[in-house]
């Protein structure tokens, strides 16, 4: 690719995001990408074979723009798994805001925009990879409790780490970042660590 391809598709990448978060609700369409970015809708195509592509695209940019692996590198440099549990509630809990405005966009039309909901489900499923990884490595250091299985244990954390989650405690109650992750950090342990490896932890009041 030539880097002025490279550059409209960087340019048609952006404004994709930048037209998500300023149409929450909305359907955005090739054509209005095209027209934002001032290429034509063929040449849009040119780049991204479907909607689904570029929304998925899309997406993806943002973790890229956002540092997405610089921001995961405490958590993969973790040598517990209870370390790891911490660090990755740590890593959610101060990118969701940052992703907050295009996880919105993808959440309010998801179920009649079948591109969105594959964009969303692309994300979210990367979230689990996460979660996954995470709750491996509690049981492979003996730290998951026995009462869960590792399949089980892991739904549980991919969904107490939901956006709207995240939502309903941060916006509607008003808790601060800190608060949300101290105190989720908290609840994980209580939730999935052995007692035997619990730790009395200081909370964000």
């Amino acid at each position: 690719m030539s880097s002025t391809e490279s550059e409209t598709r960087t340019r048609i990448l952006a404004k994709t995001v930048q037209l998500m978060e300023e149409q929450p609700g909305q359907t955005v369409r090739m054509q209005d990408i095209a027209t934002a970015v001032g290429v034509s809708r063929q040449a849009v195509y040119l780049h991204f074979g479907s909607r689904t592509e570029l929304l998925v695209a899309a997406t993806r940019y943002v973790d890229e723009v956002r540092d997405l692996d610089g921001r995961l590198r405490k958590w993969n440099a973790a040598v517990t798994g209870i370390e790891r549990l911490d660090e990755y509630i740590a890593f959610w809990g101060h990118y969701i805001p940052e992703v907050y405005g295009v996880a919105m966009a993808l959440l309010a039309v998801r179920e009649t925009d079948k591109a969105a909901a594959a964009a969303w489900r692309d994300r979210m499923d990367a979230v689990r990879d996460g979660c996954h990884i995470t709750i491996e490595a509690l049981q492979r250091d003996g730290m998951l409790d026995p009462i869960w299985t590792c399949d089980k244990a892991i739904d549980l954390f991919w969904t107490m780490l939901a956006i709207r989650n995240w939502e309903q405690i941060t916006i509607e109650c008003n808790w601060s970042t800190d608060q949300y992750v101290s105190w989720m950090q908290t609840v994980a342990r209580r939730t999935f660590v052995r007692e035997a490896y619990l730790e009395v932890k200081p909370q964000v009041m």
